[in-house]
């Protein structure tokens, strides 16, 4: 693989973070809370976009998602993250694209950024684009020698992954304390405010708030993100 390189040791000076989403609001729901924190620790947090976003639906133009790489920028100039790429691969119909033309996107973004935490969905969950994502990040990010990724976290996002597959369920085992980002979170989350709905959807404004105090209070913090441990490499 030409992606695979044998590191220097001030590779990891800086610790880098790779966040493999689906689609533009994917980064901020599931993980914009602990995103901050990365950034506030000083880490290099880069955000990766596969699918377009919006056009799946019958009435987006191309203003529309004009409109949604905007609020893309405008949410990762919140959070503070050092690099956004969004890629132009075709919203909801990932599962019509080769496998391995999206995990080649992938890698190469692994292979510039140089991540140790990768970032990305559940493979349980109901949307078709976020399992594929999952799938090729996993991938992309598999332990041949040489690769900086040596943890990868599974994140959930709401009014998708709580609708998926019973035997694949979101069951967390890693919570993160974002008690002191939440509201830089929700200050994300409202750079997409065409994406919210309203309360009781749980992509609401008040359902992502009420999902991280409930997190929180699993974790007995008083809110949090949870994410699925897929893989951690300790070398």
């Amino acid at each position: 693989m030409g992606f695979v390189r044998t590191l220097p040791a001030e590779v990891f000076a800086v610790p880098n973070v790779l966040v493999v989403a689906a689609h533009p609001d994917d980064e901020v729901l599931g993980c914009g809370g602990t995103l901050v924190r990365h950034v506030s620790a000083g880490d290099a947090v880069h955000v990766l976009i596969v699918a377009q976003g919006v056009l799946a639906r019958k009435s987006a133009s191309a203003e529309d998602l004009a409109l949604h790489r905007e609020a893309a920028n405008r949410a990762a100039e919140a959070m503070g993250v050092k690099s956004l790429t969004l890629g132009d691969f075709p919203d909801n119909r990932l599962d019509s694209v080769d496998r391995l033309d999206v995990t080649r996107f992938i890698e190469e973004r692994v292979a510039a950024t140089l991540p140790q935490t990768v970032y990305t969905h559940h493979y349980g969950d109901a949307n078709v684009d976020h399992r594929r994502v999952a799938e090729c990040a996993l991938t992309a990010c598999r332990p041949l020698p040489g690769s900086s990724v040596k943890r990868v976290l599974l994140f959930e996002t709401p009014s998708s992954t709580e609708w998926g597959n019973a035997a694949n369920a979101f069951t967390p085992n890693w919570f993160v304390d974002i008690s002191a980002t939440l509201d830089r979170k929700l200050a994300a989350v409202r750079e997409y405010a065409g994406e919210l709905r309203d309360f009781p959807h749980p992509r609401s404004e008040d359902g992502v708030t009420h999902l991280a105090r409930w997190r929180g209070a699993t974790a007995g913090v008083e809110a949090a993100e949870a994410f699925v441990l897929a893989r951690s490499v300790e070398r």
